[in-house]
């Protein structure tokens, strides 16, 4: 991550408090620098200072970014950036006044999360049937995934000591180190328990050049702790395998769960504690129904869905 030199003082200063004080990765820090350095171009050729803003202003620029084309998202990203700005700028006592406060929200088509059928699913778990290391560890990842609707970060992190996985409860560490446990059913287990046996998790240590973590549930073949990144591939790798070519990720899996829990008469509060959502209200997306399914439904249902 460069800092584009063109930027004023206030602006490469809160791009320095991103990375330093907030650990902001580059590629988000790389967004933000992107967004603040147009805005001052936008400023710039409106003969306008930073230090003049107003909300009115900052509609206007929002408003025309509108025009250009750019998607929503695109333009609250935008929002999100600028409001970051002027908040730090009023807390270090720059300014006195914050001109975000009274832009209005940007409004983003809510989008129903993309899940697999559960056909699919048997077809990507059914496919991972060998009895090798990596094919125990992959099986018992995709079953693990899909059982517990839990973050690749969540599983990643998972450590020997947090499975109970004999009384069917697993303990995840998911955002803010909250703890949480979660009910696995018997075939996750089964899976779990076939990568812990000799054969699996130890195996895979011993054709190794390393020691190996201790700790760690899930390693690689150098016995160190597997990677998000990691796991994202061999995802990828065992989809491809299954023939799903597109729309393969961890969080697909977390979806599905969720989904189909839902779909089988799930209670949304208890989707919610087992996805550790804070709030009822992101899980509720769930419950929404795709227009596909209210047109099979009508066409079903409905005594003259098909007469002319």
């Amino acid at each position: 991550m460069s800092t584009a030199p063109s930027l004023s003082t206030p602006l490469r200063e809160y791009l320095a408090w991103l990375r330093v004080e907030k650990g902001r990765s580059d590629k988000t820090i790389d967004a933000y620098q992107r967004d603040l350095v147009r805005f001052d171009g936008y400023l710039g050729a409106k003969h306008r200072t930073l230090e003049s803003v107003t909300a009115a202003d900052l509609e206007r620029y929002l408003a025309a970014l509108r025009a250009e084309g750019l998607a929503a998202s695109s333009i609250a990203r935008h929002r999100s950036s600028l409001s970051g700005l002027f908040h730090y700028l009023v807390d270090e006592g720059t300014f006195t006044n914050d001109p975000s406060l009274r832009v209005t929200p940007i409004k983003l088509p809510q989008r129903l999360p993309k899940a697999l059928s559960e056909d699919t699913i048997s077809s990507l778990i059914d496919g991972i049937s060998g009895v090798d290391p990596l094919s125990r560890r992959d099986r018992a990842i995709v079953e693990l995934l899909y059982a517990t609707g839990a973050r690749v970060s969540e599983i990643c992190r998972l450590d020997l000591n947090d499975l109970n996985y004999d009384n069917g409860l697993l303990r995840l560490i998911g955002k803010g180190d909250k703890e949480r446990l979660v009910p696995i059913g018997r075939s996750a287990q089964a899976a779990l328990a076939a990568w812990l046996e000799h054969e699996g998790r130890q195996a895979l240590i011993e054709t190794s050049k390393h020691r190996g973590d201790a700790a760690a549930v899930f390693i690689n073949t150098r016995g160190k702790r597997l990677s998000r990144q990691a796991l994202h591939h061999l995802l990828v790798e065992r989809g491809r395998a299954a023939g799903i070519e597109q729309g393969l990720s961890p969080h697909t899996l977390r979806h599905s769960c969720a989904t189909h829990m839902v779909a089988h008469g799930a209670d949304i509060r208890v989707v919610q504690e087992l996805l550790g959502h804070a709030s009822v209200t992101t899980t509720q997306i769930y419950t929404k129904v795709s227009i596909d399914q209210i047109r099979s439904a009508y066409e079903k249902a409905h005594p003259r869905a098909h007469k002319a």
